[in-house]
């Protein structure tokens, strides 16, 4: 197992559509605990492939307190099947855009069909936090920001200051 770079704003592959997995084998097993050992070091609570740089439909999450045990919840190929109507906001953060947090609005509750790590289908209904990240790591494979639900005005400020972050670490 090993810790991965997490890729950040403004770097182009974070608006890369990710590709399905077809068959979950044993790169798919590695990048998996490599993502979770990447993204507890962070730390955060989840993680999508394409924000270590593997443009594959997986992600990872860890919705537990810092106080109990880790409960790691993996998802291959997630898809949202369903949303409600009704929003809630939550304030939202990002591995690849850090210390930079937002008020988000998204569907309070969601339903997400998903592939567990031996293949099997399933399908979960989620709320609260749950549905909040499923939803922005899901975002993450289709090659969406949080920072897109925000007004233009925000984003392009954000994507300004990492731009400019960016530009003073190549230098």
């Amino acid at each position: 197992m090993a810790v991965l770079d997490i890729i950040k704003l403004p770097d182009k592959r974070l608006r890369q559509v990710s590709e399905p997995i077809k068959r979950v084998d044993a790169s798919i097993r590695k990048l998996v605990d490599d993502m979770f050992d990447t993204m507890y070091k962070a730390p955060g609570i989840g993680l999508a492939a394409i924000q270590v740089g593997v443009p594959r439909r997986v992600i990872v999450l860890d919705l537990s307190k810092k106080e109990d045990a880790h409960a790691p919840q993996i998802f291959v190929n997630p898809e949202v099947v369903w949303a409600s109507e009704a929003k809630t906001t939550r304030e939202e953060g990002c591995l690849s855009i850090p210390d930079y947090y937002e008020e988000v609005e998204r569907p309070s509750k969601v339903k997400v069909k998903y592939q567990d790590i031996d293949g099997k289908s399933h399908e979960i209904e989620a709320d609260g936090l749950l549905a909040t990240c499923l939803q922005h790591e899901i975002d993450h494979t289709n090659g969406v920001l949080f920072i897109d639900y925000l007004s233009k005005l925000k984003r392009d400020r954000v994507i300004k200051k990492f731009t400019k972050a960016a530009k003073k670490v190549e230098a």
